[in-house]
């Protein structure tokens, strides 16, 4: 009966320990991310990096071979020209060249459904390589293009370069010299001051690699906790005068997209950058105590669609009017980013006056009371551009772009020819002296100055002897319109909603959840 009783103890106990286990709610999770705080270093020779420890401490530097860990209380990184031995190709096989990387990754699905193996890089545009590691030889380069022009693909080009120098690093520690292509730097505190050039200094936190990329160039790498990797995006993501709830709806969007995000930056051997093809990441420089507070009561909670994660995309001020993913990058729209009119009361109609047709949409642009970001700077705007300047942008984009028609003199005509029913524009006509280029989407804010978003209408500007002269944008916005406005979520705010009531009018359908592993 002892024997009974005792084994009888030890499953009451492990039953309610299974149970006090189930109650208790699951811990979210905070991975760690790699972030390029520094994208390119290199690129300009003259170069100079300053990583200092905060007081009191030391910097632990780990040499590339482990042959010896260093202590010192700041390095400095510095990059010069090495000469070659004998001059050395460098060469790439160019499949797409795209201004976003939503596009690119669109354009990447393409050539994989030919077969080519391929990888999303960004020197400057985004743009799509054949994979380095399986073409690796002039000749199965040169095969490969041959085949794709024989099958009518004009886009992809070689992008060939004879090296005679690279640069190179070399790094002072206590007054020492080493060259070492990658270092690790780490700090008790894990905390770490980096100084570029004459560039103010900024503090960042988690540890720091200095690695090779792409480019022949070299990138600074942070590895940062999630939660504080936020600290330093979501106050210059939403600014410091954001009401509370707006904060708490940035910091939940902010979480999202960097976990849906991880991916961009795979041939660089890094997941995001810190700037605005990211988010914007400033380290542990410039946090306030109203988005850490948010960061806090929010810890963990990202937005959801049917289990997933979000493409949880946002911007400035939508000028009105939210718009479909495909109204502004090629691939497949989804479900929970729509076209909305941005006011908290019904002001137009879209299925009754769509925004597709030039007169509604020019009514609408001329409409300003009402929407959430009435009276913003950049909600609307009126932007006058001279023909030679006008032509000047084209030529410009058109060189980034290898367009056949980029030697051209100057633009004759422009007319948007296509809208979609968020009223962006879908398609643009540009008639120069060569001949017609088209723009589609958002290349036509790469292609111009003049223009914010690509919510706009054109009024051609005539001399008194009617040449043209130059023409006027007249739009709305600041940014592609998609998902979240920023300046939008401070006025839903301001009126009583709260971070969830927010993100279900620009996500809809969406649900906030806590991370978890059946998530990621």
């Amino acid at each position: 009966m002892k024997s009974i009783k005792v084994i009888s103890l030890a499953i009451f106990s492990l039953f309610l320990t299974v149970q006090i286990a189930i109650s208790q709610p699951e811990k979210p999770l905070e991975p760690e991310i790699t972030v390029g705080i520094i994208q390119r270093l290199g690129e300009n020779i003259d170069s100079k990096l300053i990583i200092s420890a905060t007081e009191n401490n030391l910097l632990t530097i780990k040499l590339p071979d482990n042959s010896e860990t260093i202590s010192a209380p700041q390095i400095t990184l510095e990059i010069d020209k090495k000469a070659l031995a004998s001059p050395q190709l460098s060469e790439i096989v160019v499949l797409s060249n795209q201004g976003t990387f939503e596009t690119a990754e669109d354009s990447a699905q393409k050539w994989k459904k030919l077969g080519i193996k391929v990888e999303i890089t960004q020197p400057e545009r985004w743009q799509v390589w054949a994979k380095r590691d399986v073409y690796q030889t002039p000749l199965i380069r040169r095969l490969l293009l041959k085949s794709l022009q024989d099958q009518g693909y004009s886009e992809p080009y070689l992008d060939s370069k004879i090296l005679t120098e690279i640069p190179q690093v070399s790094w002072k520690i206590n007054d020492k010299i080493y060259r070492a292509e990658t270092l690790e730097i780490n700090t008790p505190n894990h905390l770490f001051k980096v100084k570029e050039n004459q560039n103010n200094e900024i503090l960042y936190g988690g540890s720091l690699k200095v690695q090779p990329n792409s480019y022949r160039n070299f990138t600074l790498v942070n590895k940062v906790p999630l939660e504080t990797y936020l600290r330093g995006v979501v106050p210059h993501e939403i600014g410091p005068n954001a009401p509370t709830e707006a904060v708490k709806a940035q910091t939940i969007i902010a979480r999202t997209y960097a976990l849906r995000n991880l991916r961009r930056f795979q041939a660089d051997n890094y997941q995001l950058c810190a700037n605005t093809h990211c988010q914007v990441y400033q380290g542990l420089t410039g946090t306030t105590t109203r988005s850490d507070q948010a960061i806090n009561t929010t810890k963990g909670q990202v937005l959801t669609y049917e289990n997933k994660l979000v493409d949880a995309l946002y911007y400035s001020t939508s000028g009105g009017v939210t718009s479909f993913f495909t109204d502004i990058w090629n691939g497949e729209n989804r479900p929970y980013l729509k076209s909305v009119i941005d006011a908290p009361t019904a002001i137009w109609d879209l299925n009754k006056n769509a925004l597709t047709d030039e007169e509604n949409f020019k009514k609408f642009i001329n409409l300003n009371q009402g929407f959430n970001e009435t009276g913003r700077n950049v909600f609307r705007w009126n932007k006058q551009a001279k023909i030679e300047d006008l032509s000047a942008d084209l030529r410009r984009y058109l060189e980034r772009t290898k367009h056949p028609l980029a030697n051209f003199n100057l633009i004759k005509n422009m007319t948007v020819k296509e809208r979609s029913s968020s009223g962006r524009i879908l398609k643009m006509e540009v008639e120069t002296d060569l001949g017609l280029v088209q723009l589609q989407k958002n290349d036509v804010r790469s292609a111009f100055g003049p223009p914010i978003s690509t919510l706009f209408y054109l009024e051609p500007i005539f001399a008194q002897d009617q040449k043209l002269t130059g023409y006027a944008f007249i739009g709305g916005g600041f940014g592609h319109g998609v998902g979240l406005s920023q300046f939008g979520s401070y006025n839903l705010a301001n009126l009583g909603w709260n971070n969830e009531k927010i993100l279900q009018f620009y996500y809809p359908g969406t649900m906030i959840k806590p991370l978890d592993n059946s998530i990621l």
